[in-house]
């Protein structure tokens, strides 16, 4: 292989048992750029994200890149004779060899997030782009940073439909996972009185409170550090309770979602995946909450749940879905 223009880069990867892992790295360290190397293990993962580990059984990738201008076809010659050695003690996959182009990732990922629809009202558009929105639409201007939370993923989808139909003028709303304030911002824009947002993970308040600044909202929308219950940041009960997190941490939290939640009041639970809905929806019923709405997109699940109205006879309303 010769060497390609300036900017242009030659990745190697190969897959190896465990045990070589190290002796691998240390070669793709002596001639990788700034001796940088990934080592990708495999792992098992719930569709929802939940439940990671790390698979012993499988192979590991060990990668590598190198800047094409400086690479001398010998180089790679050499990497190639040391990997046949190396494979006569150990288990070692061929050498992949790829060359890559140099992108200005920043603004790639600018161009291709723009402008898209996340709910029936509500859009959501990028800083560096403009748009006129039309009558009834609510545009909110996102910059997600760090934190999860663009409007792209179903879930998120399917909380933003149910906010805008569950969310009366007025209402007081507490959004348990905030990430990117995507919801709570909505939710603010579309008349609530006042937002309080909750996230164990620190670029998720900071990226909650700019975004909510943003948006002229910051006033409405207060966002703290920690989770929900007792000794947590925000205490009381709430029109609108959102969580949007994954089954196994809504089932953790289901009592104090529960608790947060005013007689007659509304729970949207989102971040469900369709195997993971019964467990969810059996942990809320014991606790005294009918379903009053159900929605699905892609595999994932959203419910709203109802807390019936004091001396009432909780009963469930009619249920219905647009899945």
């Amino acid at each position: 292989m010769t060497a390609n223009p300036s900017g242009q880069w030659i990745e190697l990867a190969v897959s190896c048992d465990p045990e070589a892992v190290e002796p691998i790295a240390a070669l793709f360290a002596r001639h990788g750029f700034n001796q940088g190397v990934a080592i990708e293990e495999p792992f098992t993962q719930d569709p929802d994200g939940d439940n990671f580990a790390v698979d012993p059984t499988g192979p590991v990738t060990v990668r590598t890149s190198l800047r094409a201008a400086a690479t001398a076809p010998s180089t790679l010659e050499v990497i190639r004779q040391s990997l046949w050695h190396l494979g006569r003690l150990r288990p070692i996959g061929d050498l992949v060899v790829t060359e890559l182009a140099e992108e200005d990732w920043a603004n790639a990922w600018k161009a291709h997030y723009s402008v898209h629809r996340v709910g029936r009202r509500v859009l959501v558009k990028a800083p560096w782009h403009d748009y006129e929105p039309k009558p009834d639409e609510v545009v909110i201007e996102l910059d997600p940073g760090m934190a999860f939370g663009t409007g792209l993923h179903p879930s998120t989808q399917l909380s933003m439909i149910a906010i805008e139909d569950e969310l009366r003028p007025g209402d007081r709303v507490l959004d348990v996972g905030i990430g990117s304030g995507i919801l709570a911002t909505a939710a603010a824009l579309l008349g609530a009185a006042a937002v309080d947002g909750v996230d164990v993970e620190p670029v998720a308040v900071r990226s909650a409170r700019g975004n909510a600044a943003r948006n002229g909202v910051a006033s409405i929308v207060r966002v703290a550090e920690g989770s929900i219950g007792e000794g947590q940041p925000f205490q009381g009960q709430y029109d609108l309770v959102v969580a949007n997190i994954i089954a196994r941490i809504l089932i953790d939290l289901a009592p104090a979602l529960t608790e947060a939640v005013r007689p007659g009041g509304a729970l949207i639970l989102a971040g469900i995946i369709d195997v993971k809905e019964q467990p969810v929806r059996d942990a809320f019923a014991a606790l005294g909450l009918s379903l009053a709405r159900r929605e699905e997109r892609d595999d994932w699940v959203a419910l709203v749940m109802r807390k019936p109205d004091v001396d009432q006879t909780p009963s469930e309303r009619p249920l219905y879905s647009r899945s």
